[in-house]
């Protein structure tokens, strides 16, 4: 019963001959365990009776109280306790073992071992409890967490995160790890062109959204990979420019990072407008964005794992408020709530339920927090101090 079943499923599809007669034992262990108790019941009783009978015919009645001591100090000791902990250590040579006895032992007692179980089975029905009922149940997504942490040496750390990754996926949402609106870099029709096609030379990312004054009226994207040939033409202009245009992947703001990774993968998109449920566009979200929330940031600067966290010559760190809860959980090992505000600056807000004034401090969850920097009613920079609080 201590047998890692998942070992014995691996084993049983390589083939291991002990491990399919254990795996054929399980899958009733009903049966199993009549077996076992039928046969550790017998062997007591019989000692039993025996040293009943030694302590009559030696030692009379006075005898038998004796005998039942030392018995009871046998069978606990060399029946129970010592194997018993022995096989729990080393469930698996145990259960091989075991197994090629109890097989052909189970054929043979089958009668015997059939009407013990058909009997309690009948009593647990009588007290309206199915025998037929398991109480085993899949596995929980915390519990497949912890299989995955606590596998030790087996797993390396970073195949674990990407695991573990993984299984988060179905937890967070679009919105945990979107670019917020304000953050967007697009490019707006309504521009001078001489200034759209600096815009386009200069931008760091392959797809940008397209609009006419807001970003929130985007429909629209370029990849820039389809722009760069044809700005040198001396009669691209704006119109040609719309041309290349490629329609605009809306998605809503609670969708899962997993579903959404299939999504991206079923449309052949790369990037996507989140949008609540009215239709207001909330921020964006690219293909990149979930891969890194599986495999980790992509950076070419390896001393710069976050480009929104700055750390200083005394140990504080400043963290600009755009940063998402799950990032700073991630790049600091924190335990800060993911189920409520997203960003950092939405966190500060929902805790003080006020508009906080730059140099204001606070402790967020046990954590020290300076304000830095404000811009409008929005945390633009908060100080971390690492040496007090983390």
């Amino acid at each position: 019963m201590r047998l890692n079943r998942y070992r014995l499923l691996h084993l049983v599809k390589n083939g291991h001959k002990a491990a399919k007669m254990a795996h054929k034992l399980l899958q009733k262990p009903d049966r199993l365990i009549g077996l076992i108790l039928l046969g550790n019941n017998f062997i007591n009783i019989f000692a039993s009776s025996i040293a009943t009978i030694i302590a009559l015919r030696l030692y009379g009645e006075a005898g038998i109280a004796a005998a039942a001591g030392l018995l009871t100090f046998v069978i606990l000791i060399f029946a129970e306790v010592a194997p018993k902990t022995w096989a729990a250590s080393h469930p698996e040579k145990l259960a091989f073992l075991a197994s090629a006895i109890y097989t052909p032992l189970l054929k043979a007692l089958y009668p015997l071992v059939w009407a013990i179980n058909t009997l309690s089975n009948l009593l647990l029905k009588a007290l309206r409890i199915d025998p037929l009922h398991s109480s085993e149940s899949s596995m929980k997504h915390e519990e497949l967490i912890t299989v995955v942490t606590e596998a030790g040496e087996l797993i390396p750390k970073a195949h674990k995160d990407m695991l573990i990754g993984i299984l988060d996926l179905e937890k967070a949402s679009v919105e945990d790890i979107m670019t917020p609106i304000s953050e967007i870099h697009g490019i707006d029709l309504d521009d001078d062109f001489s200034e759209i096609k600096k815009q386009l030379l200069n931008a760091p990312y392959s797809n940008l959204p397209i609009f006419n004054t807001n970003v929130d009226s985007a429909q629209a994207f370029l990849r820039t990979k389809d722009v760069f040939p044809l700005l040198n033409n001396e009669d691209f202009d704006r119109e040609k420019l719309i041309l290349l245009q490629r329609e605009a992947y809306f998605i809503p703001n609670n969708t899962s990072l997993y579903q959404q990774l299939l999504n991206f993968q079923q449309k052949k998109q790369r990037l996507a407008l989140v949008v609540n449920e009215y239709g207001n566009i909330l921020g964006l979200i690219t293909l990149q964005d979930v891969l890194e929330e599986v495999i980790g940031e992509f950076t070419t600067d390896p001393s710069d794992s976050s480009p929104d966290i700055q750390k200083k010559a005394d140990g504080s760190l400043f963290i600009s408020g755009n940063i998402t809860i799950r990032e700073l959980n991630r790049a600091l090992d924190l335990q800060l709530p993911t189920d409520g505000p997203k960003t950092l600056n939405g966190l500060i807000l929902e805790y003080l339920e006020s508009i906080p004034k730059q140099g204001t401090s606070l402790k967020l969850y046990e954590h020290p927090i300076e304000i830095v920097q404000m811009e409008g009613n929005t945390v633009k920079l908060a100080k971390f101090h690492l040496n007090k609080g983390l």
